[in-house]
């Protein structure tokens, strides 16, 4: 389960004296925290992988943003800093398909759902989340599904 090898990776960065891997560490370990909370009164819980990819996720997602903004106003060095973050949350998650690999399962969700336009956008983008979820970086994947459908 990814959730253990996060808390065994914060105990490793203490016992090292890593204090940027484990403040990120640490940070992951919040926001899993808060995602339970939220779970407890769901109806339907995911599997706990899911759960965990799906905040790693979020949280890489909120990082870039914050990196294309930090670059912007010319603040370079927080920058590395989110980048940082960024990398030690990437290596909790699991691989994440190719360009190849997303264009060929794209490929073949459209002929199976029979999309032939950008209309059918939410079809095909469904289903490749369904399936491919944990492993595509779905904004990515959005930009590849509109030209493959345009």
């Amino acid at each position: 389960m990814i959730r253990d090898t996060i808390q065994s990776a914060q105990v490793v960065a203490m016992k090292a004296g890593d204090k940027e891997r484990l403040a990120a560490v640490r940070l992951i370990l919040a926001k899993l925290k808060d995602r339970d909370i939220e779970l407890r009164t769901a109806a339907n819980v995911p599997d706990d992988d899911t759960v965990v990819v799906e905040v790693l996720q979020k949280m890489v997602k909120q990082r870039r943003e914050s990196i294309d903004m930090f670059r912007n106003g010319g603040r370079d060095e927080l920058a590395a800093k989110e980048q940082a973050e960024v990398d030690v949350i990437e290596s909790f998650l699991p691989a994440q398909m190719s360009e190849e690999e997303t264009k060929t399962a794209i490929e073949g969700i459209k002929a199976e759902v029979g999309a032939a336009s950008v209309k059918d956008m939410g079809k095909v983008m469904a289903v490749l989340k369904d399936r491919h979820g944990s492993v595509i970086d779905m904004s990515k994947a959005s930009g590849l599904v509109k030209a493959a459908l345009g």
